[in-house]
């Protein structure tokens, strides 16, 4: 995974509730230069955590999702019994981006 200056990494989700996911995202001025993902879980939460890492680079950093949850359940075809994975994502990818911008405005200090 990714290691160094406003890099921000988080974790949500377990392998035994059968979906887990982890991101790393690097944080320079204000916007994702790098991030990466590891994933346990269905088809979907691998879709949906690979579309987040390829479309950030370059994108502000935001402790938000770039789409709220019901269009990405439209966009990768998730059926609304597993919106609860989606979820499990939603909070990998906030909590990387929080702890990324902290670092990297602790970096600038």
């Amino acid at each position: 995974m990714l290691h160094g200056l406003g890099v921000g990494s988080a974790t949500a989700g377990s392998r035994e509730c059968g979906t887990k996911v982890r991101f790393d995202v690097q944080v320079v001025d204000d916007h994702i230069t790098v991030a990466r993902f590891l994933a346990f879980g269905c088809p979907h939460v691998i879709a949906v955590a690979s579309w987040l890492t390829e479309q950030a680079s370059g994108k502000r950093a935001r402790a938000a999702l770039p789409e709220d949850l019901q269009s990405l359940r439209r966009r990768f075809d998730v059926p609304v019994e597993k919106l609860g994975r989606l979820l499990v994502v939603e909070d990998a990818w906030v909590a990387a981006i929080r702890a990324g911008v902290t670092k990297s405005k602790a970096a600038l200090l």
